[in-house]
Formats: C-alpha cells, sequence, structure tokens
C-alpha cells in the first residue's frame, strides 16, 4: 500500500511537471508549480523537513494559532453566555476562559505529533483507531472544517453588510471572504504559514480599539438568573460550548506541522499551542460576553443585535465615525484567517478519504470545499445562532471521545510499543481499531442520551434543572474511557495490533 501510495505520488508530480508546448504557458506553469504545495496527506520524510528548530519557530507556532482564533466568530460564541444562556458577565467569563484553554490543551497535544510523525492529524488517528475505523473521525473532520468555513463566512458577511449600510447585502460580504480564503489556500503551506505569522497584528490592533470604544458600556454587574440547579446547567452548558468551540481544531493540530523535525520539543509545542490559542480564544470570547451584556443596558446595541452578531460588534464602534467602519472591515476580513486553516484541513481529509480522492491535487479540493461551505453559508445566514449552538456542540462530542481513546492508547499501550510512523498506509501494520470502534460508538451513545440541543434532549439532560443541561460531552468521554482498556487489551492479545 505504502509503495501505490508512492507510485501515486509520483505520478502526480510527473504530470504537474510536463513541458508545455506554449512557452507563455510553460513559464506561468512553473511559477505556479513552485508556489504550489505538491504535497498531499503522505509522510513528510526527515530529510524533506527543518534541519533544527528555534526559539522562533516555537513562537511562530504559538502566533500561527493566535491569529487563527482571534477572530469574530469567536466574539460571537461569547456573546451565548448572557444573551443564551442568561448568566451573569463573571459567569460567562469564567466559563468562556476555562473552557477555552481546556479544549486548547487536546488541541496542543494533537499538535505534538506533527514534528514526531511527519504525519497528518488524521493519517495519525490511524494509530489509534485502526485504518478503516479512522476515516469516521476523519469524516466528521471534514464536517467541522466545512462548518468552520461556513460560520466565517457568514460573520465577515454579516460584518460587511453592516459596514456597508445597507449598500452591501450579505450575500457579497460572504463570496468576498470565501475567495479571499480560497486564494490563500489554494497554494498551500507557504503562503498559509506567511499570512497567519502577521494576520494577528490588525486584528489585536481593532480589538484594543474595541475594548476601549466598548468597554465602558459592558455591564459588569450583569447577574446569573435562574435557581441554583438551572444555573448550574446553564454553566456547564455554556462551559462545553466554550470547549467545544476550542477543541474542535484537534483534528488538525498536527497538520501544520509537519515539516518540522522530531528533534522538536514536545513540551515546547504543546506550550506554544497551548498559549497561542487559549490566549487568543479568552480574549474574542470576552469581548464577546461584554457587547452582550451591554445589549441589556443599551437599546442601540440591542437593536444591532437583532439583526446580526456582526452588526453588534460593528455597533461597539460607534462614535469612531468612518474609522470605526475602517476597523469593522479590519475585523471581518480577520475571518480569513481562520478559516485558511479549516479549508486547508478539510481538503487533507478528502485525500485521506479514499485512494481516488488522494489522486487528486490538493488546490482542486480547496475549490471545492470552498463552493461547499460557501453555499452552506449563503442557505444559512439567516439561522446563525442555531448553527453556532447546536453544530459546535455536536462536533465537541466526537472531537473529546476520540482524544479520550487516543489519550488511552498512547498512554496505556504505546508506552513501550511506541508507533511505526513508516507504516502510515500499511493496513496489516496498523490497529483493526475494533476496539476503538466499540468505545467510539459506545462513547456516542453516552453523549446522545445525555446531550440537549434544539431538536433533542436527551433523557438524563433533561433531568438536570428545569430546563435540561448539555452533558454529552462528559458522559461521552466517560463511556469512552471506561470501555476503552479492557476491549483494547483483548485486542491486542487476540490480533497483536
Amino acid at each position: 500500500m505504502a509503495a501505490s501510495m508512492q507510485d501515486e505520488e509520483k505520478a502526480m508530480r510527473a504530470s504537474l511537471s510536463a513541458p508545455s508546448s506554449s512557452a507563455e504557458t510553460n513559464k506561468f506553469s512553473k511559477f505556479t508549480l513552485k508556489l504550489l504545495e505538491k504535497r498531499g496527506i503522505e509522510r513528510v520524510p526527515e530529510t524533506e523537513r527543518h534541519s533544527s528548530v528555534t526559539t522562533a519557530d516555537y513562537l511562530k507556532m504559538g502566533v500561527l494559532w493566535f491569529s487563527t482564533s482571534i477572530t469574530a466568530n469567536n466574539v460571537a460564541v461569547g456573546m451565548y453566555g448572557p444573551l443564551g444562556y442568561s448568566l451573569s458577565f463573571v459567569d460567562s467569563a469564567l466559563c468562556a476562559t476555562f473552557g477555552s484553554f481546556l479544549g486548547a490543551a487536546g488541541v496542543a497535544y494533537m499538535a505534538t505529533f506533527g514534528p514526531q510523525s511527519g504525519n497528518r492529524t488524521m493519517v495519525v488517528a490511524r494509530y489509534f483507531m485502526g485504518y478503516y475505523p479512522s476515516k469516521i473521525a476523519c469524516l466528521l473532520n471534514i464536517i467541522i472544517m466545512l462548518g468552520y468555513g461556513m460560520i466565517d463566512c457568514l460573520v465577515g458577511g454579516q460584518i460587511l453588510a453592516a459596514v456597508a449600510d445597507g449598500k452591501m447585502t450579505v450575500v457579497v460580504g460572504i463570496i468576498i471572504v470565501a475567495i479571499i480564503t480560497w486564494l490563500v489556500v489554494v497554494f498551500g503551506m507557504k503562503p498559509f504559514h506567511a499570512y497567519e505569522r502577521w494576520a494577528w497584528a490588525p486584528q489585536l490592533v481593532a480589538m484594543f480599539v474595541l475594548v476601549g470604544c466598548a468597554g465602558p458600556k459592558f455591564d459588569t454587574s450583569l447577574v446569573s438568573s435562574g435557581n441554583t440547579a438551572t444555573l448550574s446547567a446553564d454553566r456547564l452548558t455554556f462551559f462545553s460550548l466554550c470547549l467545544s468551540s476550542s477543541v474542535a481544531w484537534a483534528p488538525a493540530g498536527a497538520d501544520f506541522f509537519v515539516y518540522f523535525p522530531p528533534t522538536t520539543s514536545k513540551w515546547k509545542t504543546f506550550v506554544s499551542v497551548l498559549f497561542g490559542l487559549g490566549l487568543s480564544l479568552t480574549f474574542a470570547n470576552l469581548m464577546g460576553v461584554g457587547l452582550a451584556s451591554g445589549t441589556l443596558t443599551n437599546p442601540a446595541w440591542a437593536e444591532a443585535y437583532d439583526t446580526s452578531s456582526g452588526a453588534l460588534i460593528l455597533a461597539g464602534y460607534d462614535g469612531l465615525g468612518g474609522f470605526g467602519k475602517f476597523l469593522g472591515v479590519i475585523i471581518a476580513l480577520g475571518l480569513i484567517s481562520n478559516n485558511i486553516p479549516g479549508t486547508y484541513s478539510a481538503t487533507l481529509g478528502f485525500q485521506i478519504m479514499g485512494r481516488h480522492l488522494a489522486r487528486l491535487p490538493r488546490w482542486s479540493l480547496a475549490c471545492v470545499s470552498t463552493i461547499i461551505y460557501t453555499a452552506c453559508a449563503l442557505g444559512g445566514r439567516n439561522h446563525l445562532y442555531d448553527i453556532f449552538e447546536n453544530f459546535l456542540a455536536l462536533m465537541g462530542y466526537w472531537v473529546t471521545i476520540y482524544l479520550t481513546i487516543a489519550l488511552e492508547e498512547h498512554l496505556l499501550f504505546r508506552r513501550t510499543r511506541g508507533f511505526d510512523w513508516d507504516a502510515w498506509a500499511d493496513r496489516a501494520k496498523l490497529p483493526l481499531g475494533i476496539a476503538a470502534l466499540a468505545a467510539f460508538l459506545i462513547g456516542w451513545a453516552g453523549a446522545i442520551v445525555c446531550m440537549d440541543q434544539v431538536w433533542y434532549v436527551g433523557p438524563i439532560a433533561a433531568m438536570v434543572g428545569s430546563d435540561g443541561a448539555d452533558l454529552g460531552i462528559w458522559v461521552g468521554c466517560s463511556w469512552a474511557m471506561l470501555v476503552y482498556p479492557p476491549l483494547r487489551y483483548l485486542e491486542l492479545k487476540k490480533f497483536g495490533r
């Protein structure tokens, strides 16, 4: 299998580098090929990786994730604390902070496998769940990344429409965000890293101006409503939502560091990603909490939120005139830095799903991915609240279950056996995945009976508080955690892999 993948890669490169009959076309092709990243899901051999890692490289890891998440879609997540769950400013802020950092820890853990293995995240999943069962996780990851693309386009379109005072529709704004994202993603890792290296700067400036302009109108004295049981349920549900928003990046955590050498420090990688992602998410979520708290005392903000979450963000710049609108454009275009890594990871996911898809060049799959989430954003542009609340929670269920299985496999069964990273495409050397699949499905069953969504409330979730509580993440993880070790022990005893 590994040999066939190498043959396919060679054939792809040969076809891409075939000479053109036209001199002009040949020059253009050479220029394009120089920019395009030709590698797809194939393992990056150590000879093609960076020779060493410096302190600046670890800083770049953190900056990449900081740029990715200090964005308007994460501001919108923070709004659900006061407005969706009637939580106080302090309760919302604490849930957002600890939820963001706990989720970021899962992303940071998976990021350490990039330099170790030279494999993409969902290829690494084969070592935890087996060759075929891991495709379930890969498919779900594609849905996550395309879903994020849809949300990014939606929020960006809303802000651009608000800046234009109705002269630009949300539809046009969505298309603008999608096209710029595509232009970066289609060329691959080099422009991706270059873009993310500096994308944080204008976003941070715009956010700090928003703090200064809108901060005095935040209602920090806002109190939570509901009895003790309801209040506990709402806190847990919002905490889980913030955790889901953060940990959803875990299935892409290793994708962006496969060119780093195996000597890369695991703990430095972990810390860099943890604080890069955790700090940016916390800052953005807290801005959303503050803006949402202000809508309860500021009629103008309340009216803006009735239009869209993007309009509320722009309302925070009231009083700055044209400069405020300029900053609104920066905030809207900043969503591209969140959209790029998701789209990139989705293209890799498509290639992992099957050998025929693996033959397609990654740039062509970038086109397909962009078209899919743009169409979804256009269709769902009036339902952002429902998309956020339902989509993020559902994605959090499976990612945390997967991480539970990965941690147990790594810490309990791989401590002495280690990993044969060269066997990434050899089904005979990878786990069968029977234990992982069973634990994954049992965990999902626990999540279903304990989920609290608009369209379904599980029987256990309904017993908590007056309106129920979303316990899906916690019960799903605990069930998977309990059943995986004995099942995996039996699998190893029977099959030896």
